[in-house]
């Protein structure tokens, strides 16, 4: 069998949409609620009865996505509490068996996410709060094992029922939620690169995650861009747009993220040659957060002018303001973040020709000079961003641009530098 991960696929994509929606999600406490509550099982259990989402569309999920720009979704599929949005023949704490409509919301989804052309990502928690085992590993290895077993089998339900999945998101290593104490035994506990084997041989194509022991392909760190020391390191940046990560009541639209926020870390994980993955919890009822849409439409906006700054982007290795920078092939393109009164943007330090510059979006062509002191300068810039909130400019350079070396960090004092 030809194993070949589409990890160069996956990076090109950039952008792409995380869901976190459960029966947690009916109590506006985000998805945790069940651990910091210490709720019973069959307690909690009670919460799947109740879970009948009449205003769950997973197309319009979907056309919302695909509308701000993104290339593929993740679906919490099961998260920390058990609880499964799909039909499983190991576990009957499952939306199919236990909710009034007995939908397998997995098979919708996934559905929707090929009708508008997304690829498919299913998160999976291979950690589970209801089986004591979890929290006693030590001294009931019996029920921790039972609940390995079940999370292998989940898996590969996951993998063999809903035709071709793209990327497999794994969360919950950790063991007797301890995550620093049993860093080391965690890995080898869950046996991930044997299951993870047993997907590659189902699913070929597909790109996981590294937080089932194995390294698998990408790295993803939480809430904070953060590249891995390895810059050959595929990664991935999650964060969420909502006040936590499964679904607050309350007053959200005081945690809404603006679309200026959402874009700036967009651009900061591209251009250090990352994905953005932007979180959002879903109402109770299966809809999307009317705030959430508000700004995911305004992302939209500027991607459909600007989205060729991103796509297929990635790092560059000069300028100290490298974030505002990506790179496609020989064409690189700069995000001002702040917008100069002067009309005027101030490179300095470039070894560096210019061949050609535009604004995208605009039939404004701005005018180049060449300062003292190696100072590159884009100048009769426009009076605003043609699509706020970022202006970008697209420059194309005679040669590879360098970084002027500084002899003398005084110099330029005289303006002989």
């Amino acid at each position: 069998m030809d194993i070949q991960p589409d990890i160069g696929g996956f990076m090109r994509d950039r952008f792409g949409m995380f869901l976190h929606w459960g029966c947690y999600s009916q109590l506006g406490k985000g998805e945790w609620n069940m651990f910091f509550e210490r709720t019973p099982v069959e307690e909690y259990a009670k919460l799947a009865a109740t879970f009948d989402p009449r205003a769950f569309n997973p197309r319009e999920w979907a056309r919302t996505a695909k509308a701000a720009g993104m290339r593929y979704m993740v679906l919490t599929a099961r998260h920390h509490d058990g609880f499964c949005l799909f039909d499983s023949r190991v576990s009957d704490f499952t939306s199919v068996k236990c909710s009034p409509g007995h939908r397998d919301y997995v098979a919708e989804y996934v559905e929707a996410c090929r009708g508008e052309g997304l690829k498919v990502g299913l998160y999976y928690s291979e950690m589970d709060w209801r089986f004591p085992g979890y929290f006693h590993y030590r001294t009931d290895l019996k029920s921790a094992e039972a609940m390995r077993r079940q999370c292998h089998e989940q898996v590969i339900e996951l993998m063999s029922n809903y035709g071709r999945i793209d990327i497999l998101w794994y969360d919950g290593l950790w063991l007797a939620h301890d995550p620093k104490t049993d860093a080391e035994i965690s890995p080898a506990f869950w046996q991930g690169r044997a299951l993870n084997g047993r997907v590659r041989r189902l699913q070929p194509q597909i790109v996981i995650n590294n937080r089932l022991g194995d390294p698998a392909d990408f790295d993803t760190p939480e809430g904070r861009i953060a590249p891995p020391a390895d810059p050959r390191r595929p990664w991935e940046c999650c964060k969420t747009m909502t006040h936590g990560w499964g679904y607050y009541g309350g007053t959200p639209d005081v945690f809404a993220r603006s679309a200026a926020e959402v874009l700036k870390d967009l651009i900061d994980c591209v251009s250090q040659g990352g994905n953005y993955l932007v979180n959002i919890g879903v109402a109770p009822d299966g809809s999307l957060p009317v705030e959430a849409v508000r700004t995911l439409h305004e992302v939209g906006e500027w991607m459909a002018v600007n989205g060729e700054s991103i796509y297929g982007a990635s790092s560059i290795d000069f300028q100290k303001d490298h974030y505002a920078w990506t790179r496609r092939g020989d064409v690189y393109y700069y995000h001002m973040y702040s917008y100069p009164l002067d009309g005027r943007k101030v490179f300095p330090l470039m070894d560096a020709k210019v061949r050609d510059v535009s604004i995208l979006g605009s039939d404004h062509v701005p005018r180049v000079e060449y300062a003292s002191n190696g100072r590159l300068v884009i100048a009769d810039l426009p009076s605003s961003p043609p699509i706020p909130p970022f202006l970008t400019l697209r420059i194309e350079f005679e040669s590879e641009p360098r970084k002027r070396e500084e002899k003398d960090p005084g110099a330029w004092l005289t303006g002989r530098a």
